[in-house]
């Protein structure tokens, strides 16, 4: 699957439609950005399974500002629409690659079990 442009009009339907997405947070002025593009391009080409999505900080300032993007590049992975991870800078394609594996190996019943659990306290 390609990497999609994500944008106020389409971010909520792709997060909630979706059970694993990979965002990156950018912008074309970002040196690092840049250079982590074509890792983040190659590693989706692997995983026809997952959504992989950008979000240009610039164009879209209101997505930014909501997940509090302070540095760039910054990665969220969402499954099953709860964010497992968040962290700024780019990733060698190593890493990344270890990344994607072990959120994809994430038990999300459990995952949704403690969330339920903080809830309830």
């Amino acid at each position: 699957m390609a990497v999609i442009e994500l944008t106020k009009e389409n971010f909520e339907e792709t997060i909630t439609s979706n059970d694993f997405v990979i965002v990156d947070f950018w912008a074309p002025w970002c040196g690092p950005c840049r250079s982590f593009a074509p890792t983040y391009e190659s590693v989706s080409e692997d995983h026809p399974d997952i959504v992989f999505a950008k979000v240009n900080t610039e164009e879209e300032q209101e997505i930014a500002a909501h997940f509090q993007i302070r540095s760039i590049p910054t990665l969220m992975i969402f499954r099953e629409k709860v964010i497992i991870f968040s962290q700024a800078g780019a990733l060698p394609e190593s890493g990344f690659r270890d990344l994607v594996q072990k959120a994809g190996e994430l038990d999300m019943a459990e995952v949704h079990k403690q969330i339920a659990e903080e809830q309830q306290a």
